[in-house]
């Protein structure tokens, strides 16, 4: 197979399968810093998909604390282990070189380590295309192991009391981690699949398994880096996240034909979501799209980054890093961007700040936006630096250029009357 470019990787990388890219490709941004961890995204997506015998255990969106969580437990841990010993092995080193200012093409720079199927290749594992594991059943058993458990506390013991935490970085720490199955540009369930039931759609990258050819090899399992595909015992085939195509369809009539949010994305009560289509050129990276706020985010802005882009698969999920958590540890997660997005969100432009109100201002995709500016409603000084506020509106406009969203940088204030009593 000839090598792929991935641009979170800025290079091109070894993928053991064909390469072909949609038209479109479905993705999303989660807001870290606004997520309570209230599950109403995960019990949305489990009484809509997963509710069924032989389901129980599945989450196809779960949300899980940070740093000792996971569903599977310790998935990442386990998967960074394996690539860390695939690299002494090789002799080499997971490192990232060059600016982060390299454009579209590299904008982290360039990652010189082994992706999960380069390291596989390296050491000639000819039954797997990628470093993977299958887990236990009872790493399967929690959808949020370890739920708030913290880190970095220190004991005041002469006042009986734990020593303050504070920002930029917290000592005392933990975040809630958001997650669903990323459908990869390059997904490594798809070409682990020895029965080719795994495939991506060519109208909108949504990654799904043929239930007819699978046979339940639990390939999928094995390989897919961030455990999303799960074996179902009573069918003994694997099922997976679907992003609800139906809606990504325009076929619920509340939206009148125009593609909608997928039900973890429209429940979401802490508006922590942003989910839509972005065009795909014809080179397999995302057509310059500058009006979109997916693209905005993710290519201009640069304040929402993928998750372990060093795995490889170029996941199609991004995540603005929480701005409390110390920088080596969001380095390793998300990548060298890390610094400069917990800046830009710590000090939002003017733009930027009016794009976030787009998270759950809709629940039909924002295929497009326009601000209008308003007046200057506050300023500060942060980090040394003066920060202005302005009351702008920005307006979502869907697939077929109807507005389908209007909201201002400040929420609207509603004073009750004086009739009324006052009560809590």
């Amino acid at each position: 197979m000839p090598d792929a470019y991935n641009w979170q990787l800025g290079r091109k990388m070894h993928y053991p399968h064909r390469e072909a890219h949609p038209r479109s490709q479905f993705a999303f941004v989660f807001n870290i810093n606004r997520c309570i961890a209230c599950q109403t995204c995960t019990m949305a997506c489990k009484s809509t998909w997963t509710f069924s015998k032989g389901q129980e255990y599945m989450w196809w969106n779960n949300v899980e604390t940070k740093p000792y969580g996971g569903y599977p437990q310790s998935w990442d841990v386990k998967l960074l282990a394996m690539l860390d010993a695939a690299h002494k092995k090789s002799n080499r080193e997971a490192t990232w070189n060059g600016s982060r200012a390299g454009g579209a093409n590299a904008p982290y720079g360039t990652y010189d380590g082994m992706t999960i199927f380069e390291a596989a290749r390296a050491a000639d594992r000819r039954d797997e295309v990628a470093v993977g594991y299958e887990p236990t059943d009872e790493e399967w058993r929690s959808p949020n192991f370890y739920e708030d458990a913290a880190t970095g506390s220190k004991d005041l013991r002469a006042s009986h009391n734990l020593a303050p935490a504070m920002l930029p970085e917290h000592a005392t720490w933990f975040f809630y981690m958001q997650r669903l199955c990323n459908h990869c540009t390059y997904p490594a369930c798809l070409a682990a699949c020895p029965r080719g039931a795994i495939y991506k759609r060519p109208e909108d990258g949504i990654v799904l398994i043929d239930q007819s050819r699978c046979r339940g090899y639990r390939k999928c399992v094995a390989q897919c880096p961030y455990k999303k595909p799960m074996f179902r015992s009573t069918t003994r085939v694997s099922e997976k996240c679907i992003a609800c195509y139906p809606r990504i369809e325009g076929k619920d009539p509340l939206t009148e034909g125009e593609p909608m949010e997928t039900r973890c994305m429209a429940a979401c009560v802490g508006k922590i979501r942003l989910q839509g289509l972005v065009r795909i050129g014809e080179d397999g990276g995302w057509a310059n799209d500058r009006d979109n706020p997916l693209y905005y985010l993710v290519k201009v802005e640069k304040v929402a980054l993928p998750l372990y882009p060093q795995f490889g698969t170029e996941p199609n999920g991004y995540y603005i890093p929480p701005r409390w958590v110390p920088r080596p540890y969001l380095r390793q997660m998300f990548g060298p961007g890390a610094d400069e997005a917990v800046e830009k969100y710590s000090r939002p432009s003017r733009e930027l700040l009016a794009v976030l109100q787009l998270f759950r201002a809709s629940q039909k995709i924002v295929f497009k936006y326009k601000i209008v500016e308003g007046k200057k409603v506050f300023e500060t000084t942060i980090g040394g630096k003066k920060w202005e506020m302005y009351n702008d509106t920005v307006i979502g406009y869907g697939k077929n250029g109807k507005e389908v969203a209007r909201v201002t940088v400040e929420e609207p204030k509603f004073e009750r009357p004086a009739k009324h009593y006052n009560s809590i």
